[in-house]
């Protein structure tokens, strides 16, 4: 793997870590895509430092889990005004 990919990976990582933020708000602040974001936290990362995709996985489980719970209070919502 080349240098700046993992190093790239590490600072995403810390990033998302440090501000709790969502796939779609890391690619954005980076410049690179949703996918590129996903597959540097699922496959690279884990080869490089274990312990921190441990903790990037923490962070976007949680995100997930809001997002599903906003989908469903969001859904409810206009299920409600009809």
């Amino acid at each position: 793997m080349k240098g700046y990919i993992e190093e790239r990976a590490i600072t995403i990582a810390q990033y998302i870590i440090d501000s709790k933020a969502t796939v779609r708000q890391a690619a954005s602040r980076f410049g690179v895509s949703k996918s590129t974001i996903h597959k540097d936290m699922t496959e690279r990362l884990p080869a490089i430092n274990h312990t921190l995709a441990e903790n990037v996985r923490k962070v976007l489980d949680i995100n997930k889990s809001e997002r599903g719970m906003a989908t469903r209070a969001k859904y409810k919502h206009i299920s409600e005004e009809q």
